[in-house]
């Protein structure tokens, strides 16, 4: 099995709860197929680089999954069937990449260890010379 992500942006009419449908769709795909999901992330409603079918933004819908070769000749072909999909692009991993994602999903919430920490006081030369007298 190899390792796969594909990234899909769907049509902005959608509501939200066509949106998850959609997304449940190409994952039941997947794993009907025998794939594996590692992760998966809604990147929510985002601005496209160039308008696509006049429309100038799209939810993007992450995957992340471990699949044989043949699945993915599948899936896409459901991407390009279902009109609620306007674009979609599926990577192979490779050792580096899988890496790097296994570091980045591991590390989701390690940004805010750093902000625990107290802050320093500014005191000034008249506050440092009332503690010495005191």
């Amino acid at each position: 099995m190899n390792n796969y992500e594909t990234v899909f942006i769907l049509t902005p009419v959608l509501s939200d709860a066509q949106m998850k449908e959609a997304v449940d769709k190409f994952k039941v795909l997947l794993t009907d197929q025998g794939a594996e999901i590692v992760n998966e992330e809604n990147w929510g409603l985002r601005k496209l680089a160039y308008p696509i079918e006049k429309k100038n933004t799209g939810f993007y819908c992450f995957l992340e999954y471990k699949a044989e070769p043949t699945v993915i000749n599948r899936l896409e072909v459901n991407f390009r069937r279902d009109e609620r999909v306007i674009r979609f692009l599926t990577v192979k991993q490779d050792h580096f990449a899988f890496e790097y994602a296994e570091k980045r999903r591991n590390n989701k919430g390690g940004a805010k260890k750093h902000e625990e920490a107290k802050p320093v006081q500014e005191t000034t030369a008249v506050e440092t010379e009332e503690a010495k007298e005191n």
